[in-house]
């Protein structure tokens, strides 16, 4: 796909992404038996997100823990996608899926069927040690499938040194991201801190500028988005929108509504 130009996915400067976090759902664990109050309270959240002005939604089955790999059950994948059917009823922001926890080839299906405009992948390339296990890049197997499925309008957002994991090998960030780049067909970068909530360091946001757009992943929130913002070219934000700073919590529109103020302070 090549370069992705988060200005026209976005239309704006430093576009800030919002997941919308599902409640378990069908299959998992933590499911409490009815799917339409999953639904409702996503469409709630989504709602929020959207009047609060964010400039995306992304999907993520976070209260699915503990995740697969990298293969999601059909069971998840469908009402996932009822999930991300009735948010789109209800708002016309653009949209991306994130399948936990490395089930990209879902994302893909998932955001290419419902129009969205990228996936997030946490393990593109290398190896990585999670709590699922060992966690092998997927690179080789999605490109030919984004390929295969004509999705090429689909970007791939590739999570570098990806949070709640450690490289089998420890090599230079943007080193990884080079790879990431050169040999894994990413189409643009997220870099994060070492677990959710946690911000990324200066250095390495520095480090990945150059070849893609790169994304704040993890922990930007209304104390660093000053100073953290302005080094990156976007930002995924989760926790700092919702009530106690918790990403587990509903939404707050007080929180969404300050946190855009900072960030449209920032834009030219």
């Amino acid at each position: 796909m090549g370069r992705v130009d988060l200005r026209k996915i976005f239309s704006v400067e430093f576009p800030i992404i919002a997941p919308v976090v599902v409640k378990p759902l069908p299959g998992s664990p933590g499911y409490a038996g009815d799917l339409e109050r999953v639904i409702a309270a996503a469409v709630k959240d989504a709602k929020l997100l959207d009047e609060g002005g964010v400039d995306g939604l992304s999907f993520e089955n976070l209260g699915d823990a503990p995740f697969f790999k990298n293969v999601a059950p059909p069971e998840t994948i469908a009402s996932l996608g009822r999930v991300i059917g009735e948010v789109r009823r209800a708002s016309s922001l653009p949209i991306g899926v994130n399948v936990l926890r490395n089930c990209a080839s879902a994302s893909l299906a998932l955001s290419y069927v419902h129009g969205g405009r990228w996936i997030r992948v946490n393990v593109l390339t290398e190896a990585y040690v999670t709590d699922q296990g060992i966690i092998e890049g997927t690179a080789a197997d999605l490109m030919r499938y984004r390929r295969m499925l004509g999705a090429e309008g689909v970007a791939v957002f590739a999570d570098v040194h990806v949070k709640h994991a450690a490289p089998l090998v420890q090599r230079p960030i943007r080193e990884s991201a080079l790879d990431m780049v050169e040999r894994g067909m990413a189409d643009a970068l997220i870099v994060t801190g070492p677990r959710t909530g946690s911000p990324p360091s200066g250095e390495d946001l520095e480090a990945l500028k150059g070849p893609k757009e790169v994304l704040i992943g993890s922990g930007l929130d209304h104390e660093n988005a000053r100073s953290l913002l302005p080094l990156a070219d976007g930002a995924i934000v989760a926790s700092c929108l919702r009530k106690g700073g918790n990403v587990m919590n509903p939404v707050d529109p007080q929180r969404v509504r300050s946190f855009l103020s900072i960030v449209r302070s920032l834009r030219r």
